[in-house]
């Protein structure tokens, strides 16, 4: 027996297919082979093995009692090899998997919902986990292998992350229709200037964001409440406490109709919500379909907006 012989995928399918059917010409017919293919392939198994696999009689092959031992040990083989590219064709046609994303809070309320309805009905057999970490740990999560990806907007990304812009987004300000403010056509930085302002707490999320751009705008706001969520600051701004500085995505998505939204402009500030994930790793098709039907979903929220 050669001590390095493996027999091949190729060989182990003759083998059983000769063992099941004992006819050579049967087998190779079977596999979609010649004849002189199927018995080239047994002889080299046995060559490999170093011990005769069939007994040739009248009018059949009989298994010599190697190839009885053996037939166990391939069969297993194919097997599992069958079970793995029956494994493989469910999880690339999306008949089975789970995607597993990173998103913090806010944004899960804003984007998720009709997504996961609609992914959910395209492919009910693909389970969806969401991590809903805070903004301060959604970049670790994605490094990490936490999660197949992440949704947001990183404020340190780094080499190791990729980005692929989802949602173009800005900052704005949320506030009744009775505010000073409702009804101009546009409202500057400096307009903020002497009026209440709730926005989320410091160094948290968007608050640098909104720190920095007030001060290139030469305004100090007047910051009365501080949330940890953007939805604790719709309801102050509904229930007349201030006005509120958020991501026009979550300020579109209120229904509240006592509440207007004006994009700030002077300077006007890109927030753009991303696709992110771990530089060089690639998603799983499951993955890839998820941002796919997130896509369309959003472009199609969109369209219905305006």
């Amino acid at each position: 027996m050669n001590q390095k012989f493996t027999p091949t995928l190729r060989q182990l399918r003759a083998f059983a297919a000769v063992y099941q059917l004992r006819k050579l010409s049967a087998a190779a017919e079977q596999l979609s082979l010649t004849q002189s293919t199927g018995s080239v392939l047994i002889r080299q198994i046995e060559q490999g093995l170093g011990a005769r696999l069939f007994d040739r009689t009248t009018r059949s092959l009989a298994p010599t009692q190697a190839a009885r031992e053996a037939i166990v040990v391939a069969e297993r083989v194919l097997r599992d090899v069958d079970s793995l590219g029956e494994g493989l064709r469910d999880l690339t046609g999306l008949r089975r998997g789970r995607v597993c994303l990173a998103v913090t809070p806010t944004l899960a309320e804003i984007l998720l919902p009709r997504v996961v309805r609609a992914f959910g009905a395209l492919h009910p057999e693909i389970r969806v986990v969401i991590d809903d970490c805070a903004p301060d740990q959604f970049v670790s999560r994605v490094l990490g292998e936490h999660v197949d990806f992440g949704i947001g907007t990183p404020e340190r990304a780094g080499a190791d992350v990729a980005t692929e812009t989802l949602v173009r987004d800005q900052l704005a300000l949320v506030c009744r229709r009775d505010h000073p403010l409702a009804a101009r056509r546009q409202v500057r930085w400096v307009d903020l200037a002497g009026h209440p302002i709730i926005t989320v707490r410091p160094g948290y999320g968007i608050r640098p964001l909104i720190d920095s751009t007030a001060a290139r705008a030469g305004v100090r706001l007047e910051v009365v409440n501080e949330v940890s969520f953007l939805s604790t600051a719709l309801w102050m701004t509904s229930a007349g406490l201030g006005a509120s500085i958020m991501p026009s995505a979550f300020a579109a998505g209120s229904s509240d109709p006592a509440l207007v939204v004006k994009t700030l402009a002077v300077p006007r500030v890109s927030r753009d919500i991303s696709v992110v994930t771990r530089r060089g790793l690639s998603l799983s098709p499951a993955g890839q379909r998820f941002i796919d039907v997130m896509r369309a979903e959003l472009g199609r929220a969109a369209a219905q907006a305006k």
